[in-house]
């Protein structure tokens, strides 16, 4: 599947940056001139052109978008947004990427949009070259953006950054970032907006992919030098995939809510979950929840975590795990006279079956309804299944694996007794 991640973590995200990013991730500066045409026609500035320049960034290449604007009219609230929308039509948006301008503008609007012209090609200018290289079929991936410590100047005072509109932006949509202490505004509200609009997640890390191309794009304005990354690439298949184990030792909490922590954990979509009991400081017993999850969960794990066992600090350990081929299939068995239908998992490595498992649900339902042990009716149906596929094996050619010897059923055993 195709990825792209954003990398905001170091110098934030701006709406020219971003889109200088893309183009020089794709490497189509001229990609946005029926946009510009379509500004223009627009009738609210006598002129509109951009210029994409690549440009030395100190060990790396990156592309500076410069936008010339002139007299520009005015034009907000409602008709800014037909504007937008107008010009998106124009340039041929999918349904999808329509959307996603309108809820751009549903965040700029409570603190207003800016500079029209040049907002409006920062949002639908973005939304067209991610559009176009197919981006919105894959999955969008974003580092939580830096935000600056630059003061806002107010009527009723000084307020210290984050800026007041970049930040409610970002509550609204939960959307994670990191602080760095510069006078700057590092993330504005379009940058942040557009963010909130294309990422179908936050990572702190990059999720496990092959890299194909990677741009930059930096900031065109003086101050501080904002450097944004893009990479594209495929994703690992799941196999490959890097996960995280996230531990921590609890002295003080009761049963009662490390299981409810459990619940929790599975039910945000941790791959497995387990408590060991072990001793601590003091010789104290301690609980230690160990927790396994794709690298891309662990920022709302962690937070789970901290919130239900009030843990004050959580150990993050990377690892890379290895998993067999694995797919389910209905199989029909006969215990005990009566037919059945189970379903059974089974896994292959290179190429190889390695194992196979016969559903507890169904089982138990088996056992329940011969009135036997549930041991019973899993001995008779691995045995089946090793029946099952010994003889599938003799008519494909190959190896048979080893065949347990024959024996009594264990279900007519369990009755006899």
């Amino acid at each position: 599947m195709k990825i792209l991640v954003i990398d905001p973590g170091c110098s934030g995200v701006t709406g020219d940056t971003l889109l200088a990013s893309l183009i020089d991730l794709l490497r189509e500066p001229r990609a946005l001139y029926p946009l510009a045409g379509a500004i223009r026609d627009l009738g609210i500035c006598r002129e509109f052109r951009y210029e994409a320049e690549r440009v030395d960034a100190g060990g790396v290449t990156a592309t500076r978008l410069s936008v010339t604007i002139r007299e520009e009219g005015t034009l907000g609230g409602d008709d800014f947004r037909e504007a937008c929308m107008a010009v998106a039509d124009d340039v041929g948006l999918s349904s999808g990427a329509r959307d996603r301008v309108s809820s751009i503008l549903d965040d700029l609007a409570a603190g207003g949009p800016g500079p029209a012209a040049e907002t409006l090609f920062s949002v639908v200018g973005t939304m067209l070259l991610l559009d176009r290289a197919g981006f919105f079929e894959g999955a969008i991936v974003a580092t939580p953006p830096a935000l600056g410590s630059a003061i806002t100047r107010t009527e009723c005072g000084d307020i210290p950054g984050p800026a007041p509109a970049t930040l409610a932006i970002l509550a609204r949509h939960r959307f994670p970032f990191t602080s760095v202490p510069v006078d700057a505004d590092l993330t504005t509200p379009a940058g942040a907006a557009l963010l909130a609009a294309i990422a179908k997640r936050t990572a702190s890390l990059y999720p496990a992919m092959t890299p194909a191309r990677v741009g930059y794009g930096i900031r065109a304005s003086r101050g501080r030098a904002g450097l944004l990354r893009v990479v594209e690439g495929e994703s690992l298949p799941p196999g490959e995939g890097r996960v995280v184990m996230l531990e921590t030792n609890l002295d003080d909490t009761s049963g009662e809510v490390i299981g409810y922590a459990v619940e929790r954990l599975f039910a945000e979509g941790a791959a497995d979950v387990f408590v060991t009991p072990a001793f601590g400081k003091k010789s104290r017993p301690v609980s230690v929840i160990s927790v396994m999850a794709a690298a891309a969960d662990e920022d709302r794990l962690v937070r789970v975590l901290m919130e239900e066992t009030g843990t004050l600090g959580v150990r993050v350990h990377e690892f890379r795990k290895m998993v067999a081929d694995r797919r389910r299939e209905t199989v029909p068995v006969s215990v005990g006279g009566r037919e059945y239908r189970i379903r059974v998992k089974t896994a292959a490595a290179s190429g190889r079956h390695v194992a196979e498992k016969p559903e507890y649900d169904d089982l138990a339902a088996i056992a329940r309804d011969q009135g036997v042990p549930l041991r019973f009716v899993d001995d008779e149906v691995r045995l089946l299944l090793s029946e099952r596929r010994r003889e599938r094996t003799a008519r494909e050619g190959g190896a048979g694996g080893g065949c347990p010897p024959d024996r009594p059923s264990a279900a007519d055993t369990a009755r006899d007794e």
